[in-house]
């Protein structure tokens, strides 16, 4: 008698079709908006990351997207299907994996796999060549029969990957997944996200580490629950049109005082003995800031020009944001 195998129904993609296509998702709670607008469209195959401060509306689009959340306002579709009609043939379709992903902390890694298979519909031969596969893809095979409760977090963060993605989704959610992991966990997580990627799977990452936003191909910027931006990370920055000037001086404190009143400055940031500035709409900013500087009387003892990265544009967004908020407050 041939062994039973149960697979996912096979999502209806069409050609072309986008992985994730939202127009003007939102999410009300009681009287607070967590997502007023976002407009989302992920293509198959990449790296999309979703980035924001803590309370941004990240999680709660991302819900919404999964199935788990119904919608107050917009329509999106997802792998196929639509997000409020058809939300359980969208769970069966993707994999989600979040910060406070549950393993059994009594029970083996292996055991954990074996578990989370059965949930998406595996058995047989084919749930024991998915469990040997990601095992040994995953690097846990020296850890199969430990207990998942002395895993150290980023071990326990590779379970929590590989039990999200047993069945092979055509799609991940990655809820905030390494919140709260050493550097190095890190960055072995996103190595073994650009393996799963390259296999075909896409990806969608929401993030508070702009350092993260480095390493998706495309970026979505949320803040207060509205969409700021979209684009590569290279794009997203380059419109932002901002020049970074990288300066050592005795009198720091005193210096980030005198550039932050410079129209034009967006940040002065400390890194050690470095001081760090960002600026937008000004023409030869190292002369502005040597200038600046030189008039006061403090002594630059190095300078140069930097390059801006996510962070800076993401950071100058959320400041003409609140100009702009701040502006229309007042003229009401």
């Amino acid at each position: 008698m041939s062994e039973v195998v149960n697979e996912p129904v096979q999502p209806p993609i069409a050609t072309g079709e986008p992985a994730i296509i939202a127009e003007h998702l939102q999410r009300k709670f009681g009287d607070l908006w967590a997502v007023r607008d976002v407009s989302l469209r992920v293509e198959r195959g990449e790296i999309f990351g979703v980035l924001g401060p803590n309370g941004a509306g990240k999680s709660t689009t991302i819900r919404m997207l999964c199935g788990i959340l119904d919608p107050s306002g917009g329509t999106g579709r997802v792998v196929g299907f639509d997000i409020v009609k058809e939300s359980e043939k969208i769970k069966q379709n993707i994999g989600y994996m979040t910060q406070r992903f549950s393993l059994y902390e009594d029970m083996t890694v292996e055991e954990n796999l074996r578990f989370y298979s059965s949930i998406y519909g595996l058995t047989g031969r084919a749930r024991k060549d998915r469990i040997d596969d990601v095992i040994k893809t995953s690097g846990l095979t020296d850890r199969r029969k430990q207990i998942a409760a002395t895993l150290s977090g980023g071990w326990k963060q590779r379970v929590a990957l590989a039990s999200s993605t047993i069945h092979r989704p055509p799609l991940l959610f990655l809820d905030e997944p390494t919140a709260g992991v050493d550097p190095m966990s890190r960055r072995q997580f996103w190595d073994q996200i650009h393996r799963i990627a390259a296999e075909g799977t896409t990806v969608l990452v929401t993030t508070h580490y702009m350092d993260e936003a480095e390493r998706c191909h495309r970026l979505a910027f949320i803040f207060r629950g509205e969409l700021l931006a979209t684009g590569t990370p290279t794009d997203v920055v380059e419109r932002r049109g901002l020049s970074i000037v990288e300066l050592e001086v005795d009198r720091a404190v005193e210096a980030a005082e005198l550039l932050r009143k410079v129209q034009g400055v967006e940040e002065v940031n400390h890194f050690g003995h470095i001081m760090r500035v960002a600026m937008r709409g000004v023409s030869e900013p190292d002369a502005v800031v040597q200038k600046t500087l030189a008039d006061a009387g403090v002594a630059v003892h190095r300078q140069s020009l930097g390059r801006a990265n996510v962070e800076d544009a993401f950071v100058s967004m959320v400041h003409e944001d609140d100009k702009l908020r701040e502006t229309a407050e007042q003229a009401a």
